[in-house]
C-alpha cells in the first residue's frame, strides 16, 4: 500500500474538475491533486458539441431574469430558485474568463462571441465554438492547469472507495491501472466531479468510461444521492451507435421529419417547434415512432429523420462540421444530402449527489460538482447548453471553497488502517472468484431492462419488473469472474466493479421513479400522466442501505416563480 498527501482532492477530470483543480490551485499554498480513471484529455466532457448558455447580450434583449425563467420553466419547477439565480449571474464571467484564457469561441461578424438557439431558451444564448464546444472548453482548461506547479496528477487511477471517519472526509483509495499499485490519496478536502452513468442504458450518447463511479462511492460513503429518478433523453441520438448528433443541429435550424416528411413538432410545442425542451421533443418522437410514423430501424431501434439539407453545404461545414463527419464515418450518410436517422438517447443525470448552493455535500470536507452533483440547477429537465456551463460555475466555486477550507486545516482526519486492506482485498477479490457470471452479460441484461422500462415512459408495471430484475442481477455480482488476473490494465476487473457501480445507481433510479406517482420534466408516468404540485413539488433523497435505497424528501426552493402550467 503506498500513500500520498494533498490538501485538495480533485476526482475527475472533465470540464467540473479542471475547472475545480484550476481554482483550488490559484492559491500557491495549496496542494492540489486531481485524479482520473482515464488521461486527463480523454474525460467525457470532450463529447460536449452544442454550446454554453450565458447572457452575453444584456443590450441586445437577453437578461438574468429570462435566462433564469427559462431554465425554471424548463425544469418543470423542481429546481431550487437561488440556485438558479446564482447560476445565471456567474456564467458570463467564465465565458469571459476562458476568452482570456484562449479559447477559439465562434464569432459574429462585428467580432462579438457568436450565440445559437437552444431548446427551451427563448433568447440565442449558447454560446460555442463550431460543434466542438466540450473539446474546446476542455483543451482550455486543460492548457491553463499546466501552468501550475502544485498540482499532482494520476492519470489512469481507478479511486475504489470514500474514506470517511467522523463524518469528515479522509482521503480516497485508487487502483493505479498502469502500475497495478494500490494506493492511498489522503487529503483535507476531497472535490467529486466525476460525471454521470448513464451506461446503465443501452443506447446511450455516453463514452464507454462513464460507469457512475464517483455517484455509486459516495452512495455507498453514506452521501445522500438526490432526484436521480430524473434521467434526461436527449432527442436526436445517431441510430444505431447512440452518438450524439447536437442539439445545435436543431438550433441552426434543422428539421425533425417523421416518414410521411412531416415537421412533427407543431403539433406537440407549436411555439418552439425543434428548440423545444428535450423531455418535450423525446415524448414527441416516441408518440411518431409508436404511432407507426417512424422508419424502421435495426435491433428494434426505429427512428425519425433530422434533415439539414436546407441549410446548405457552407453552413454546415462552418457550424456542424463534426456532424458531418460523424454522419459520414459511422453512417455512411452525408447530410448536405441527406437526412440522418436519430432517435432519443440516454443523456443526462438530473440529480446527483445532494448538495448546497455551494457545492458543498452533508459530509466534512467534501464538495461536488458538475454532473455528478445535484445542486438542484436543472430540476425535474436540463435545457441544453446549460449543463457545460454548470461545470465551470461550480467547478470554479467548489475549487475555492474547498482550498479555503484545506487552508483552515493541518492534516486530514485520522483513519483505520484496517480499511485499507480490506478495501484492497474487496477491489481484488474477483482473482479468487470460482463464479461463472459474466461482468459483460450481466451489464448488456441490465441495459435491456432499463431501456425497456425506464426509458422516454413509464408505467408502474414496467418499473416493478425493473426493480426485480435489477435485484435479481445484483444478487448474481458475487460470481462474476475475472479471467484476466494481472493488476496492469485489466479491463476484465474493472467491468466487474463498474457494473456494481451502475447496478448501484440503476436501483436509486427506479425506486425513485415508482415512488413518484406523478409525470414531471423527464419523468413520465403513463399512469400518472399530470403533474402533482400538492404532493410531489419535493426533492427525492437515497440513502444507502444494504438492502436497497432508503428514499427521503425535502422541499423545493422557490423564491421567484410560483409553478404554474408548462406550455411552449
Amino acid at each position: 500500500m503506498t500513500g500520498r498527501k494533498h490538501d485538495v482532492v480533485v476526482l475527475g477530470s472533465g470540464l467540473a474538475g479542471l475547472r475545480a483543480a484550476i481554482e483550488a490551485a490559484r492559491n500557491p499554498e495549496s496542494d492540489v491533486a486531481i485524479v482520473s480513471k482515464v488521461q486527463l484529455m480523454r474525460s467525457h466532457s470532450v463529447c460536449a458539441e452544442g454550446g454554453t448558455a450565458a447572457v452575453m447580450q444584456p443590450d441586445e434583449g437577453d437578461s438574468f431574469e429570462l435566462h433564469a425563467w427559462d431554465t425554471v420553466r424548463g425544469a418543470d419547477f423542481l429546481c431550487d430558485q437561488d440556485v438558479v439565480k446564482r447560476f445565471v449571474e456567474e456564467v458570463p464571467k467564465e465565458i469571459l474568463l476562458l476568452e482570456h484564457w484562449g479559447i477559439p469561441w465562434s464569432r459574429r461578424s462585428d467580432g462579438r462571441i457568436a450565440q445559437r438557439p437552444f431548446g427551451g431558451h427563448s433568447y440565442n444564448r449558447a454560446v460555442f465554438a463550431a460543434d466542438k464546444t466540450g473539446f474546446a472548453e476542455m483543451q482550455t482548461l486543460y492548457d491553463t492547469l499546466l501552468k501550475y506547479a502544485n498540482v499532482s496528477r494520476y492519470d489512469e487511477c481507478y479511486v475504489s472507495s470514500i474514506l470517511i471517519e467522523d463524518n469528515s472526509f479522509c482521503g480516497v483509495t485508487a487502483w493505479n491501472l498502469t502500475s497495478g499499485e494500490f494506493i492511498l490519496i489522503q487529503g483535507k478536502a476531497l472535490i467529486i466531479a466525476t460525471g454521470g452513468a448513464c451506461r446503465m442504458f443501452g443506447f446511450t450518447t455516453y463514452s464507454l468510461t462513464a460507469t457512475g463511479d464517483g455517484l455509486a462511492m459516495a452512495y455507498r460513503a453514506g452521501l445522500p444521492i438526490k432526484d436521480l429518478e430524473f434521467v434526461q433523453f436527449h432527442p436526436t441520438g445517431l441510430v444505431p451507435s447512440g452518438i450524439l448528433i447536437t442539439e445545435a443541429a436543431r438550433g441552426e435550424g434543422g428539421y425533425l421529419l417523421n416518414n410521411e416528411g412531416k415537421r412533427f413538432m407543431e403539433k406537440y410545442a407549436p411555439s418552439k417547434m425543434e428548440v423545444a425542451p428535450r423531455d418535450i421533443i423525446s415524448r414527441a418522437e416516441i408518440t411518431e415512432i409508436e404511432e407507426g410514423r417512424g422508419f424502421p430501424g435495426p435491433e428494434g431501434l426505429d427512428y425519425i429523420h433530422i434533415d439539414l439539407r436546407h441549410l446548405g453545404a457552407d453552413k454546415i461545414n462552418e457550424r456542424l462540421p463534426m456532424i458531418r463527419e460523424v454522419a459520414m464515418r459511422f453512417n455512411f450518410i452525408d447530410p448536405i444530402y441527406e437526412p440522418i436517422p436519430v432517435r432519443p438517447a440516454a443523456h443526462y443525470f438530473m440529480g446527483g449527489i445532494h448538495t448546497d448552493i455551494n457545492g458543498a455535500t452533508p459530509m466534512q470536507g467534501i464538495w461536488a460538482a458538475g454532473e455528478v452533483a445535484c445542486v438542484s440547477l436543472h430540476g425535474a429537465n436540463r435545457l441544453g447548453s446549460n449543463s457545460t456551463a454548470e461545470c465551470l460555475v461550480w467547478g470554479k466555486i467548489t475549487g475555492e471553497e474547498a482550498a479555503k477550507y484545506a487552508a483552515k486545516h493541518k492534516e486530514s482526519p485520522p483513519f483505520k488502517e484496517t480499511r485499507l486492506k480490506e478495501e484492497e482485498a474487496r477491489v481484488f477479490t474477483r482473482f479468487s472468484s470460482k463464479g461463472k457470471e459474466s461482468a459483460y452479460r450481466l451489464r448488456k441484461e441490465l441495459q435491456r431492462i432499463m431501456d425497456s422500462q425506464v426509458g422516454v415512459f413509464r408505467t408502474g408495471s414496467g418499473l416493478k419488473e425493473a426493480l426485480d430484475r435489477i435485484q435479481e442481477i445484483r444478487q448474481r455480482l458475487p460470481d462474476i469472474k475475472v479471467t484476466d488476473r494481472s493488476r496492469t490494465y485489466n479491463t476484465d476487473l474493472l467491468a466487474a466493479l463498474e457494473v456494481e457501480n451502475l447496478v448501484d445507481l440503476a436501483q436509486i433510479i427506479v425506486t425513485g421513479a415508482l415512488a413518484r406517482t406523478e409525470s414531471r420534466g423527464a419523468h413520465s408516468r403513463r399512469d400518472f400522466p399530470n403533474r402533482n404540485d400538492d404532493d410531489w413539488l419535493v426533492h427525492t433523497l437515497a440513502h444507502y442501505t444494504p438492502e436497497g435505497p432508503r428514499l427521503d424528501y425535502i422541499p423545493v426552493t422557490i423564491t421567484m416563480w410560483q409553478p404554474v402550467e408548462r406550455k411552449y
